[in-house]
């Protein structure tokens, strides 16, 4: 039988890249989309297919995590034997400024997700999309016993998620998994996201469309790896035997500095020429270094990332290029 997957947030950079990873395995694939005045789609118009046609396995759906009901009706009707919850207020910086938004949806949409699946009394498997800003303060490396000490709204809604994921596996018996990502970039990336603001920059400023663009703090160390590298990690912990909590993460360690040298790198030019400070984008309390081990998932699941930041910044900056050059709007 073809298996069915719900998807959350399959209109953002991960969704896109595990709904093409399912369809190309042969899923059935349903996601969930918010209702706008604009379509909203563009990461996955490529993989559109006429409802109405026979072989079509992409339907998407009408619905948000605030309706708990909605969540109800959808679950039931769609009955996935897999649920990826990837749907979140996703912005660190903007949650700062709507921290209540961030909670209810980050946060409790988790729990209104693994409700409606406990109501209903579904059989699936449930992936939570954990952060690695839940360990915010809390020196690297951070693996899957590393305490959790969130230094923004977004990073406390994540922990709130997480635990409630485990509390429904734990207390009701739901094969429920975290899987607890570093940061993993793409030409998808939403372009207020700094790896994509900057390849972006490079790209335009190469090309005489821009000549600065604007950064906060560049000693911020991360870990950056390639999105579509780690959707694969998230199908893996729902093929596993038992559920578990899992670090996705390549284990190298960046400053925000070393991507802005990279991205302009790539097309010839000196960041420090274009590259201007504004306090703007400091938040009011930051993370240092966030960079993982995931030797667990390693020698558990066999995945480990391949793609580390200085080829991540090639590909990205490449993409702007293409696009920017041959349309004059951002890549896709």
């Amino acid at each position: 039988m073809t298996k069915r997957a719900l998807i959350t947030g399959i209109t953002g950079q991960d969704g896109s890249y595990l709904a093409e990873l399912l369809l190309d395995k042969g899923y059935e694939v349903h996601g969930i989309i918010r209702r706008c005045s604009t379509f909203n789609t563009s990461r996955i118009d490529h993989l559109y297919q006429d409802p109405h046609d026979p072989d079509a396995r992409l339907f998407l759906h009408y619905g948000d995590l605030t309706d708990a009901s909605r969540l109800v009706t959808l679950l039931d009707k769609v009955c996935p034997q897999e649920v990826y919850h990837l749907a979140a207020q996703s912005h660190v910086r903007v949650s700062f400024d709507e921290p209540e938004y961030t909670g209810d949806t980050t946060g409790v949409g988790t729990t209104r997700l693994l409700e409606a699946i406990r109501m209903i009394g579904l059989d699936t498997r449930f992936y939570q999309a954990s952060s690695s800003e839940m360990f915010g303060a809390t020196p690297p490396p951070q693996s899957e016993i590393t305490p959790f000490y969130p230094r923004s709204p977004y990073g406390a809604a994540k922990v709130y998620g997480y635990w409630m994921t485990r509390n429904y596996r734990e207390g009701h018996g739901l094969f429920a998994v975290n899987g607890i990502l570093f940061n993993h970039e793409s030409p998808r990336r939403g372009e207020t996201f700094v790896t994509r603001k900057l390849a972006r920059a490079a790209a335009r400023i190469k090309l005489g469309m821009e000549k600065h663009v604007y950064m906060g703090n560049l000693d911020a160390v991360r870990d950056w790896g390639y999105a579509p590298e780690y959707v694969e990690g998230m199908w893996r912990m729902l093929q596993h035997d038992e559920p578990d909590d899992y670090v996705l993460a390549t284990g190298t360690a960046y400053t925000v500095r070393d991507f802005a040298e990279h991205c302009f790198g790539r097309v010839g030019l000196d960041w420090r020429d274009h590259v201007k400070f504004d306090k703007t984008y400091l938040r009011p309390t930051e993370v240092d270094s966030l960079v993982g081990d995931a030797s667990k998932v390693s020698d558990l699941l066999g995945w480990k990332a391949e793609t580390l930041m200085p080829r991540l910044a090639e590909i990205m900056v490449d993409a702007e290029i293409w696009a920017c050059g041959a349309s004059g709007r951002p890549a896709r």
